[in-house]
């Protein structure tokens, strides 16, 4: 009896999702994201006491088969004028992201080392690891449960990387996502930090389609330590045009140094 009714549970709870956890991240992974993209993004920096500072930047993407290429210059304030960021986003899991940012003042293009990933991108709650997509394999992934997020039904999904080089290199020991049901986005995750016992507030505040594409108009990161806010970033992004003439050799550490 008791058997039996443990294979009725297994069958339930088996047949609860249609879908597994690991098939659902792997759709995160393979939705469009389009390719060869132009934007223009603004960054804002907000602290404890609530003051702001503003940042504009200009980005551009492409698409080198299954890897992405992301340059990011940055136009406003005078500080950090013609600093730049490039990124290789690997799709292979076996391969480090390769990271470089340009700072003007030394006139050098500087190396991303893995140790530094898990570091505050230019003063954001962002880190540089935030500045890429994970790889599905490097993680294991559970359905929590089936809820509501804005108004859209999404899967939570519980996220633990597989290594401690995965969290040495995200500085997150696990995360927790919810993942709209209807397009495969990720619109809010909660991000535990290694250090400090902080927590990371992802949200995806405004979700658009434009020329057919699921694209974030805006993302906040807020980082907390228990009820208490210590920082929060937003990202804003207008004007994004997709199927832009982007050549590969615009993604270059020469161009960070020759600017835009």
């Amino acid at each position: 009896m008791l058997l039996k009714t443990l294979l009725l549970t297994a069958l339930t709870l088996s047949s609860l999702f249609a879908i597994t956890a690991q098939e659902i991240a792997q759709k995160v992974s393979d939705r469009d994201e389009g390719d060869n993209i132009t934007a223009n993004m603004k960054m804002i920096l907000i602290d404890k006491s609530g003051k702001k500072r503003v940042r504009d930047l200009k980005t551009f993407t492409k698409n080198k088969g299954d890897d992405t290429l992301k340059l990011l210059f940055f136009l406003t304030p005078a500080d950090v004028k013609d600093t730049a960021f490039l990124t290789y986003d690997y799709d292979n899991s076996d391969l480090d992201d390769d990271q470089w940012l340009y700072l003007p003042a030394l006139q050098k293009v500087k190396r991303i080392a893995s140790s530094d990933k898990s570091s505050s991108f230019m003063g954001s709650d962002f880190t540089y690891s935030d500045m890429t997509s994970r790889n599905v394999e490097d993680y294991n992934y559970k359905i929590m449960k089936e809820t509501k997020v804005q108004g859209h039904k999404v899967w939570q999904l519980l996220v633990t990387p597989k290594s401690e080089k995965t969290v040495a290199e995200t500085g997150y020991t696990k995360s927790i996502m919810f993942v709209r049901q209807d397009n495969f986005v990720v619109i809010q995750a909660l991000n535990y930090i290694k250090a400090g016992k902080k927590l990371k507030y992802m949200i995806v505040k405004d979700l658009a389609l434009i020329d057919g594409v699921w694209t974030v108009k805006e993302i906040q990161m807020v980082t907390k330590k228990g009820k208490k806010t210590l920082h929060k970033s937003i990202f804003k992004f207008s004007n994004t045009k997709y199927n832009q003439d982007l050549e590969e050799s615009l993604f270059t550490t020469r161009t960070l140094e020759r600017g835009i």
